[in-house]
């Protein structure tokens, strides 16, 4: 991890002064657009005097949900029918957890002026300029405070589009500062999550450099991903954990369903077609599960707890031998999770996880990052 970690970096060092030129004139002829191999839910066309990008619709197949046009030049003619937005950004205010790690990866953690929830907040660099007063807090995510956000004039807010009509966004865009809806949430794959990084790239003028980040990342995975290719023994597997008599499981079509397929699991619903989950109830979870070899993404730190929760959780086989995974070993006491932070840009490292707890043998001498096995008091 080390390693990767010095070439990321090399990367944005030799990419750091890259960029578009622009010109204060239109031009309606695109000159290029983003290659993108597994993300659906953006694109990105290269005109000569700005870059056009659309985000499409989580709810409305083929539809747009926001079009933006980038320029360096405020001035730059661009169609009407988006939002102008000068780039590179200097100050964004940041809603989800999610985008940070895209923006670490790209040097710009610096340029990030308001945040939501900073205690669910994992990366180190951010809370200290949290401490510092760098950055202001803007309030819980579903419930931002709008006077706060406007006080604080970011260039742009950066939002996760949960909403089709955010009363939220709608306020910040009459105030003339731009939503940019990053919706990585709705991709159906690990990569396709991890390639918003060139969504976030061309927001800094750094294409190139996202998109060699990126291919760094994927190379990794894939290789990653051909060690188990192929296995003979693959272990059963359950995931989620029982909350208040509902029983949350991956679907086989989820990005999650495709990680345990990437990583030679056997999963109950691996042939699913949903791409979110599947609520269950305990007995049929019982029904079909309480065999399983492995328990993975439970929500407890040990295994009283877990038991102390539910005594129907003692009934399922990962539990009377110990092998329950929480993917929590990088959590804060203030509750921050750093899997749900810096995984969505590394899911090579979340595959490296999964797959050292299904086939040890695979990568014998790997430490887990995200994943721990809970502690036996049972």
């Amino acid at each position: 991890m080390k390693n990767i970690s010095l070439i990321l970096v090399f990367i944005i060092c030799i990419f750091s002064s890259c960029g578009i030129k622009t010109q204060k004139t239109e031009n309606t002829q695109s000159v290029d657009s983003l290659k993108l191999t597994y993300a659906k839910g953006f694109a990105i066309k290269f005109f000569k005097n700005y870059k056009e990008v659309i985000v499409y619709s989580p709810w409305v197949k083929g539809s747009e949900y926001a079009r933006y046009y980038l320029v360096k030049d405020i001035n730059t003619v661009t169609p009407t029918d988006g939002t102008k937005v000068k780039i590179p950004l200097q100050k964004i205010a940041s809603t989800s957890v999610t985008h940070f790690e895209f923006i670490s990866l790209l040097g710009k953690i610096n340029t990030i002026s308001g945040v939501c929830s900073p205690k669910l907040i994992y990366n180190q660099a951010i809370r200290n300029r949290i401490y510092k007063g760098l950055i202001s807090d803007l309030g819980d995510a579903f419930n931002i405070n709008v006077e706060k956000t406007l006080q604080l004039k970011p260039e742009a807010v950066m939002m996760s589009g949960y909403n089709q009509n955010d009363p939220y966004a709608q306020r910040v865009i009459q105030a003339q500062i731009p939503v940019l809806f990053n919706n990585e949430w709705m991709e159906t794959s690990l990569l396709a999550r991890a390639e918003w990084i060139k969504f976030v790239g061309a927001l800094y003028d750094k294409d190139k450099a996202a998109d060699s980040i990126f291919s760094l990342i994927e190379k990794r995975y894939n290789d990653i991903k051909s060690k188990a290719t192929g296995i003979k023994t693959k272990p059963t597997i359950m995931v989620g954990s029982n909350f208040r008599g509902t029983w949350y499981m991956s679907g086989g079509r989820s990005f999650m369903g495709k990680l345990f397929a990437d990583a030679g699991a056997n999963y109950y619903f691996s042939n699913d077609t949903s791409s979110g989950s599947l609520p269950l109830n305990v007995e049929s979870v019982l029904k079909d599960f309480s065999q399983t070899d492995i328990w993975l993404n439970c929500s407890f730190n040990s295994i009283n707890d877990l038991v102390n929760a539910d005594a129907k959780h003692a009934l399922f086989n990962p539990v009377k031998t110990g092998r329950v995974y929480n993917f929590n070993k990088r959590m804060l006491p203030s509750t921050a999770n750093d899997f749900w932070e810096s995984s969505v840009a590394r899911p090579d490292i979340l595959l490296s996880d999964v797959i050292a707890i299904l086939h040890p043998d695979i990568l014998p001498h790997y430490q887990l990052v995200y994943a721990q096995k809970l502690l036996s008091s049972y």
